[in-house]
């Protein structure tokens, strides 16, 4: 992260990406907002601005202000958003299931481009209608963030493979819980070797959006297809900046 050394910054501006970050109650009894900053230095690296979304804020005034919206990794989904009981799925963080939830269909409406990774993929998924698979075993291993311990099929033509960079490729996982019926306008783009869907698009029309269930944050800026995904995401939200808003200070 560049040094602050003050004033105004010349040239173009870096597009403002805002990531949506959780409230947690730690063990000294006080909530804390918490984000790995794996998301916020490769946004950065990646040519975007991030930007917190907390829970604690008025959402709305925050993200009026954003060029896009990542949604990151995190707890489970509550399952009384898509409808169900608990079968599975862990405690969840209803707080931030809101915020992220609001958020979603907030930038959906206002054709914000939108990046899920992980829970943010299944986040999406529920904003849009859509159920998740509570629990499955094997996408969770013990190891480093950046094993690439499985592989990735890409649809032939979809806007994922395109901006990838091809229709097959190794990458990481650390989740439980994966998109099971599909929510409205969306469609399966990638799977895992067991049939998992591991990456979403719109079907047509709208705004940029793209998901994926590997974490791609984790594995730039040795991963190809992971830097290309977070600056074709950077460059979308680029394309949108708002051109009346001056160079940030």
């Amino acid at each position: 992260m560049m040094p602050w050394s003050g004033g105004v910054a010349s040239g173009p501006r870096e597009p403002l990406i805002g990531i949506t970050a959780g409230a947690a109650r730690a063990k000294d009894g006080l909530q804390y907002v918490r984000l790995r900053t794996t998301y916020i230095e490769a946004v950065e690296a990646a040519g975007g601005l991030p930007v917190l979304v907390s829970p604690l804020r008025d959402a709305t005034a925050v993200l009026e202000k954003l060029d896009g919206l990542l949604l990151p990794g995190g707890a489970d989904v509550d399952p009384f958003f898509y409808g169900e009981g608990m079968n599975g799925a862990l405690t969840p963080n209803s707080e931030l299931d809101r915020l992220e939830l609001d958020a979603t269909r907030w930038a959906l409406e206002h054709e914000l481009p939108l990046l899920g990774i992980c829970r943010g993929q299944q986040v999406i998924n529920v904003a849009l209608g859509g159920s998740l698979v509570q629990h499955l075993d094997g996408h969770a291993p013990d190891g480093p963030r950046d094993w690439l311990h499985h592989g990735l099929r890409v649809e032939t033509g979809s806007q994922l493979a395109s901006v990838l960079g091809g229709t097959s490729f190794e990458v990481n996982s650390h989740h439980h819980q994966a998109v099971k019926e599909l929510g409205e306008g969306l469609v399966a783009v990638a799977w895992a070797e067991d049939g998992t869907i591991e990456g979403v698009e719109r079907a047509t029309g709208g705004g940029w959006l793209l998901a994926v269930q590997f974490h791609p944050e984790d594995l730039v800026p040795g991963h190809t297809a992971s830097k290309r995904l977070l600056e074709a995401f950077v460059e979308a939200c680029g394309r949108g900046a708002r051109s009346h808003r001056p160079a940030h200070v």
